[in-house]
């Protein structure tokens, strides 16, 4: 699930880092596109249980949380340490105020970080993050497609209405998940602030590459290009093969705008 934007001259590709126990962000970066430097992790690195005593003891009722992750335990029956899900990683491609901003998720909501340099993102950086969790979520699964988890797809396209966000959203079914592309509209100066956000899928698996593959009905974005007024949508179709689709961007922004928040 790479993600890649051009902040100041340097290439910042995020990914999901998995080490058959872990799943978390990480980044590389580049300055010509063929030799990247891994940087590493950039997620907190803590476990399910330090995580839910961080939200729990500033009163932020953990049972969402809880019931999003299969597997809470702190290490596996090896003693390897199992680190919370945290995924999704995707960055806003211009410093906005001077200080990066990426969004990411713990499921089942969106979350944003904003920070002066990537080595803030310290051990007690992400300590009195979560103990002020509440604070950072931006996005939580509000209509029905979206009603089991939503997270990052396309790294935000800058318009004059604000930054357009292409989401992926999730849905359960008796047949299983459904993943969905979906929209929404963001502050241009204060990201955190949602203006608008489509009521309905932008655009759900259909046809049989969407519908049958490794993972069964996924369109899962996770880059955009613009070409005159038309935006193209990449995507992952069921986990087997890459598909496109594209919208007028202005017709996009007008429908976001009628379903102001």
């Amino acid at each position: 699930e790479p993600r890649i934007v051009n902040i100041e001259g340097t290439y910042y590709l995020s990914y999901t880092a998995y080490d058959s126990v872990s799943a978390v962000g990480a980044v590389a970066v580049s300055e010509d596109l063929k030799h990247f430097t891994k940087k590493g992790i950039i997620t907190s690195q803590f476990t399910y249980s330090q995580f839910e005593e961080l939200i729990c003891s500033r009163g932020h009722p953990a049972d969402k949380y809880f019931r999003s992750y299969n597997n809470r335990e702190s290490y596996t029956s090896s003693g390897k340490k199992v680190y919370l899900t945290d995924k999704d990683i995707v960055f806003f491609p211009r410093k906005i105020n001077g200080r990066f901003y990426f969004l990411h998720r713990i499921k089942p909501d969106i979350q944003l970080v904003c920070i002066e340099n990537m080595e803030d993102l310290t051990y007690d950086f992400w300590i009195n993050y979560f103990l002020d969790f509440t604070q950072h979520i931006i996005f939580e699964p509000r209509h029905d497609h979206e009603s089991s988890y939503i997270g990052g797809g396309c790294p935000p396209i800058e318009l004059p209405e604000g930054w357009l966000m292409i989401y992926h959203s999730v849905r359960d079914t008796p047949d299983g998940y459904i993943y969905s592309a979906s929209a929404a509209l963001l502050d241009i100066e204060n990201p955190a602030v949602e203006i608008a956000r489509l009521p309905y899928p932008l655009f759900s698996p259909e046809t049989e590459y969407e519908l049958r593959g490794v993972v069964n009905k996924v369109c899962f974005p996770t880059g955009t290009a613009l070409f005159g007024d038309r935006l193209y949508i990449y995507y992952g179709a069921a986990d087997n093969c890459i598909a496109c689709a594209s919208v007028p961007v202005k017709d996009l922004v007008k429908e976001l705008m009628s379903h102001k928040k």
